[in-house]
């Protein structure tokens, strides 16, 4: 996939997304707002009725107080103490409340601003956020005779009680948008995987066809060779190109099993053949038959068995083939005179092997990925090491079918150190 294809895709879909967000917001804020000026509105009618009942309770009180004494008697409306309590004015106003939907705590008080004084209030405590923040209503407007008064009514948990009137729409709201980004991001990495996938599947394919064409080709001259008749005259040089034939079959062999190997791994259908081996036996055996390529390369190979007890329960061709790739992995990584030491000792209830090498080492950003298959570790422009990137996913695959750890300890230029434990007792 084209990079400029990735990063076009990214920023279109980053905008899609910017763009989604900022209607949900918008649509949030937009709600919210309403949702404001509905309960703004619901105070209104509430108070201003509540405002009615207490003129009410006055005037029936006036009447009920009132004698003849002439016509012409003005007198300002009764002070509250004789017609309204503060029960009785909490009670008025929760009840108008509570038929438009409002049940949230509220302070209330009647402000008389001629003297700053407050006639009636629920407490105390709430003075200040009365005057600043509170509703304000006059009251008795027809009584000219009388400085104004004011019902002042304040909501303390108001933003509280409108987020929760919201709380159904802001999950909702909140559930899309974690779907959105969630989906967004898993779209990005999906495609950066499929980039990194085809990639390696590209470099596996140049790999082996590299691999199987060097011994195909080598065959193949080697056939050519056997035809002459004077070669065919000469029983030694024969024998060499039968000889040559019969190693580059087992080479292509070999490679043939090892990505059979992967394809049984991939489908599940991995079968253990469960036995009691000698750990340092098979080592001893590796060891052997990889000796004379570590010495080409004029290096050596320094076997250190601490275990006690080297015998566990495992599949024995697979144990095999576990420590072959990793020796085969040091001594390749390994530029020159290698120095490869490979360990044993009890741990636990197994053994641990432990595989140092003096090679290339791993950096901490590629150490990450090493046992994923197809990987391969970058050597810039260095192409001589061999290999399909299969050996160490086909390692961690062995180790965990046999119920074990593997882990890693490397620096770049300092060698890499492989620490395989696999457990005494195999666990169907």
């Amino acid at each position: 996939m084209n990079r400029r294809f990735i990063i076009l895709t990214i920023i279109v879909m980053t905008l899609a997304l910017g763009g989604l967000m900022g209607i949900q917001i918008y649509w949030i804020r937009n709600a919210s707002s309403v949702k404001e000026a509905n309960f703004r509105r619901s105070v209104n009618e509430a108070i201003t009725k509540v405002v009615s009942k207490i003129e009410l309770l006055e005037k029936r009180r006036s009447i009920e107080k009132s004698k003849p004494e002439g016509l012409l008697n003005i007198n300002p409306h009764l002070p509250y103490d004789d017609f309204l309590t503060r029960s009785i004015l909490d009670s008025l106003i929760s009840r108008e409340l509570n038929i438009r939907g409002i049940d949230t705590r509220f302070e209330f008080g009647i402000f008389k601003p001629e003297n700053e004084a407050y006639l009636v209030e629920k407490s105390p405590n709430y003075r200040k956020e009365l005057f600043e923040k509170g509703y304000a209503f006059p009251l008795f407007q027809s009584d000219i005779f009388t400085p104004p008064e004011y019902l002042l009514i304040a909501f303390p948990n108001e933003k509280r009680f409108l987020l929760t009137e919201l709380w159904g729409m802001l999950l909702i709201s909140l559930a899309l948008i974690i779907v959105i980004v969630y989906s967004f991001t898993y779209t990005i990495a999906t495609i950066f995987r499929q980039k990194r996938l085809s990639e390696m599947k590209n470099d596996f394919i140049n790999n082996m066809t590299h691999e199987f064409k060097t011994p195909i080709a080598t065959i193949s001259l080697a056939c050519e060779a056997m035809s002459d008749k004077d070669i065919m005259k000469s029983a030694q040089l024969s024998s060499s190109y039968i000889t040559m034939i019969q190693e580059e079959n087992k080479r292509l062999a070999g490679m043939a099993e090892k990505i059979l190997q992967t394809a049984v791994i991939d489908s599940g259908e991995l079968k253990m053949k469960p036995e009691l081996i000698n750990v340092h036996d098979i080592i001893h055996d590796v060891v052997k038959n990889i000796r004379i390529q570590v010495e080409i390369k004029d290096g050596v190979i320094i076997k250190s068995f601490y275990a006690s007890n080297p015998r566990i329960v495992g599949d024995k061709v697979h144990v095999t083939n576990l420590v072959y790739n990793l020796l085969d992995n040091a001594n390749k990584y390994s530029p020159r005179k290698p120095m490869i030491r490979i360990s044993t000792e009890n741990s636990g209830n197994g053994v641990q092997i432990t595989i140092e090498d003096n090679g290339i080492g791993i950096s901490k950003s590629e150490q990450k990925k090493i046992f994923d298959k197809l990987y391969r570790v970058p050597t810039g422009n260095i192409h001589d090491v061999r290999g399909f990137g299969l050996g160490l996913s086909y390692v961690k695959a062995i180790v965990e079918e046999h119920h074990g750890k593997i882990s890693l300890e490397s620096e770049i230029n300092k060698g890499s150190k492989f620490k395989v434990f696999l457990p005494f007792v195999y666990k169907e």
